[in-house]
């Protein structure tokens, strides 16, 4: 690799560590084509991709922004997990370690802040973008739903009354 297509590398990583809601460092030691290529259908379907990188150029990328701590993970053979949203990355990769024992979850970073294994698997376990969204949605919804059978209710017995006296006059 020249000089060039290294510098074009780091500044490829500079746009995924600023774009991502959370990176997830893996080492993926031992790990088939089959099973990498598995793995990262698993990442796609959630909206987030797996990279194999350089350890050099993701510090060189990171510029020591999130510290010694942060440049420690990237020892070995290091692939990272993104996504936009902080949760699904670190979900599958999570899911995916326990599945697979030659794939380990080392640690990963927010924004400038260092997680550990632990950190990562207690993000694995916060809901999605996407779960909070429908959350919402549903608690917005229900009050009206409530109201709107509220207000229906004494509209339905008076016409269940209407139709028992008719019933009542045909018979």
């Amino acid at each position: 690799m020249d000089r060039a297509q290294k510098q074009e590398a780091i500044e490829t990583l500079k746009g995924v560590f600023d774009g991502a809601g959370a990176v997830v460092v893996t080492h993926y030691l031992g790990l088939t084509v089959a099973e990498m290529t598995d793995l990262r259908g698993r990442l796609r379907t959630e909206g987030a991709q797996l990279q194999v990188v350089k350890n050099t150029l993701a510090q060189k990328a990171l510029n020591g922004s999130i510290g010694a701590e942060g440049d420690a993970l990237f020892t070995g053979p290091v692939a990272i997990a993104f996504a936009p949203d902080p949760v699904s990355a670190a979900k599958v990769a999570t899911q995916y370690a326990k599945d697979n024992d030659k794939f380990t979850v080392i640690g990963g970073f927010m924004g400038q802040q260092v997680l550990d294994k632990a950190s990562v698997t207690a993000l694995a376990t916060l809901p999605s973008l996407d779960q909070l969204r429908a959350k919402i949605v549903g608690l917005l919804q229900a009050p009206a739903t409530k109201i709107a059978g509220i207000l229906q209710a004494p509209a339905g017995q008076l016409a269940r009354v209407i139709g028992a006296y008719a019933a009542k006059d045909a018979a």
